[in-house]
Formats: C-alpha cells, structure tokens, sequence
C-alpha cells in the first residue's frame, strides 16, 4: 500500500506540473477510495520521505517547509524548483 501511495504522490505532483501542487489527501484517495483518512499518516510522512529525496518539496502558506523540521498543519506537495 505504501509503495501504491508513495507513486501515486509522485504521478499526481508531475501531473499537476511544477507551478501547481497536490494536497496528500489527493493521492491518499486516489489509492485508498472510501477509506482514504486512514492513509493520511503515511501519505504525509512519505512525502517528508521524497522530499528528502528530493524527489518534491513540501509547502505550507506558499513556503518551502524543511522535511527535516518539525511541522504540522496543512501541507501541500509540488515539484521541486529546478
């Protein structure tokens, strides 16, 4: 499941394209259907996971979040500035 939501984050970010962004419960209901919530932990820590990577940056109010850092609160998922 987490590798279904960990693919999911990262098709629905490059669909979305590098001036837009996804939300991680986008890709928690893409893979989850009616039970999508329950996948919120995990969709939210695999994106701290690919930005690490720096496979996505994660957002909040239109800034850059440390994946690294402690946060909370809404988030947003979006490619990377190149």
């Amino acid at each position: 499941m987490r590798q279904r939501l960990r693919s999911s984050i990262l098709a629905l970010a490059r669909h979305r394209g590098p001036h837009s962004s996804i939300c991680p419960s986008d890709a928690a209901r893409a893979v989850g259907g009616e039970t999508w919530r329950d996948l919120m932990p995990d969709a939210r820590e695999l994106a701290r996971e690919l930005a690490t990577a720096g496979d996505v940056a994660i957002t909040q109010r239109g800034s850059v979040l440390d994946p690294g850092a402690a946060w909370s609160g809404p988030i947003r998922i979006t490619l990377p500035s190149a």
